[in-house]
């Protein structure tokens, strides 16, 4: 079925003017993190990430307001400190109040035990239980009956990442006569991997009650219409420029790609200042006569970090040269340590970098420096700035924007970013990283090794591109794109001459340019 501007015109949802439209954002979590203070009183404190940056401007100027969870139960004395910190954000923040069982089945539960390893195409981790999903759906009714209350057909409502897929779809239920967008953070599924999920139906139908829908990469936008295409009856697709149109039960839904970004000048700029040049120059000389290779991840099954211990302890074994003459530095966040899946990796990473220490440490030389614990901003910045190399080896991840921070934060242009090809930012980066396959473990060493070997023209050559990329597709870019499709009904901002370089402009061996062009041809 081909969609002519008539169909479109007849189609088409209510659209009241852009400039009047207000923004609401809802998200499992609030923008603002309440903690007790020294005295035992509560305050709050905004809560950093790129996310809250970007949206922060475009929610002050549109007299906005974020609806999410606390992050904790207790609520009682939160009205002072909410309000307060409304005027602090310049713009209102709307607690949604969850009980520690909502927590555990909704958040926990379906959300991180369901959701999350299907979408990374992991479905022998996934925990399929029932009550799980009636947590679910209890929980993002929740959230839409909020946000039905506190808003009008004024609002525009931009739901955010997969805890809240169902959103939109209740908000229909109610009757809230609202403009309601959807973006999704993480990957999105194959049909084959999606069809294991037994509310696949209810979701896939909950997701077009949204007006527009949002996703990180060409590949997750295509993976979702092929899954409407093959499982939902009386859904018909068609294409308008860069964008997928949906035309179900009288309505049209917009789809697109749009590929977070990051703050890059404020990375830029902070990675200038003083303390942060003094901390990169400190742990340059406590680790002296040596590349530096830098990994930095939260602790989460999906980011292969064992699968790169193994690989650069496959490059220390088959590349002598790089005996005395690197250390990697690994950083590992943490994160749910209750559960014992989590605990169980913690302790193979740990194992892992004793083994590799145990073979090649020798006097004033360790080959892996291992670091369990957040990082404070200067810390982060310092070791972005210090690192030689940065390996950034997910299986699978929606964006990945620590590959994106490394760039900006590499203001001497002499780093290499060793990048997974199944991270979503690899078909930005493509063009400036050295792209491997995380499982393939030899294939990972020799990029180290090549990293490694890279002669100084090459790193500033492909460090160039690869922020004049990241500059241009900001995480300002990533908000106005989605936006205007949303509210603008225009066609998504798509600068595609920076996503692919031409081969003539940077070095690239045949292996390199075969892996780009299979990359091409996926996205």
């Amino acid at each position: 079925m081909q969609l002519d501007r008539d169909t479109l015109n007849h189609l088409g949802a209510r659209k009241p003017p852009a400039a009047s439209r207000r923004l609401v954002v809802a998200s499992n979590r609030l923008p603002i993190v309440v903690q007790r203070g020294d005295n035992g009183s509560l305050v709050s404190k905004p809560a950093s990430g790129g996310l809250v940056h970007s949206l922060k401007y475009v929610l002050q100027e549109r007299r906005g307001t974020w609806f999410g969870w606390l992050g904790a139960t207790e609520t009682n004395g939160l009205d002072e400190i909410l309000e307060q910190a409304s005027a602090d954000l310049g713009y209102v923040v709307e607690p949604i109040p969850l009980t520690t069982d909502q927590v555990d089945r909704y958040y926990h539960g379906f959300s991180n035990e369901v959701i999350w390893p299907l979408f990374h195409d992991m479905v022998s981790r996934c925990n399929f239980q029932a009550s799980y999903w009636d947590a679910y759906q209890d929980v993002n009714q929740l959230f839409a009956r909020s946000i039905a209350e506190h808003t009008n057909e004024d609002h525009f409502v931009w739901v955010q990442d997969y805890h809240l897929m169902l959103v939109g779809d209740y908000l229909r239920q109610l009757g809230a006569e609202r403009g309601v967008g959807y973006f999704l953070h993480i990957p999105f599924p194959n049909p084959d991997i999606f069809a294991k999920l037994p509310w696949r139906f209810e979701v896939l139908r909950a997701l077009l009650e949204y007006d527009t829908l949002g996703f990180q990469t060409v590949r997750d936008a295509r993976n979702f219409i092929q899954c409407v295409r093959g499982m939902l009856r009386g859904a018909h697709v068609s294409r308008s420029a860069d964008t997928y149109l949906v035309a179900v039960e009288g309505r049209i839904v917009s789809v697109g790609n749009f590929p977070i970004g990051i703050d890059f000048a404020g990375f830029d700029g902070r990675s200038r200042a003083v303390d942060v040049e003094r901390a990169a120059l400190s742990l340059k000389e406590k680790l002296p006569n040596r590349q530096l290779i830098l990994g930095i991840d939260r602790l989460d099954y999906t980011k292969g970090i064992p699968e790169r211990l193994y690989a650069f302890q496959n490059a220390l074994r088959r590349y002598p040269d790089l005996i005395d003459n690197v250390s990697l530095i690994q950083v590992v966040v943490p994160s749910r340590e209750d559960v014992p899946e989590y605990r169980l990796m913690k302790n193979e990473v740990e194992q892992l970098v004793s083994e590799i220490n145990g073979e090649f440490t020798s006097p004033g030389w360790v080959p892996v420096h291992y670091i369990f614990r957040s990082l404070t901003d200067t810390e982060l910045l310092s070791f972005y700035r210090g690192a030689d190399i940065s390996l950034v080896t997910p299986l699978k991840d929606g964006m990945n924007l620590i590959s994106k921070e490394y760039a900006a934060a590499s203001i001497d242009e002499t780093g290499v970013l060793i990048l997974s090809e199944f991270a979503g930012s690899a078909a930005q980066l493509q063009g400036g990283a050295l792209l491997v396959n995380p499982h393939d473990v030899e294939g990972t060493a020799d990029a180290i090794y090549a990293a490694f070997t890279m002669p100084y023209q090459e790193r500033r050559a492909r460090m160039r591109r690869l922020r004049r990329v990241i500059e241009r597709t900001n995480v300002f870019w990533w908000t106005d794109a989605f936006l205007e499709l949303a509210l603008e009904g225009g066609h998504t901002l798509k600068p595609s001459q920076s996503y692919y370089i031409p081969s003539t402009d940077v070095s690239l061996n045949g292996e390199q340019a075969q892996q780009r062009f299979r990359l091409e041809i996926m996205d």
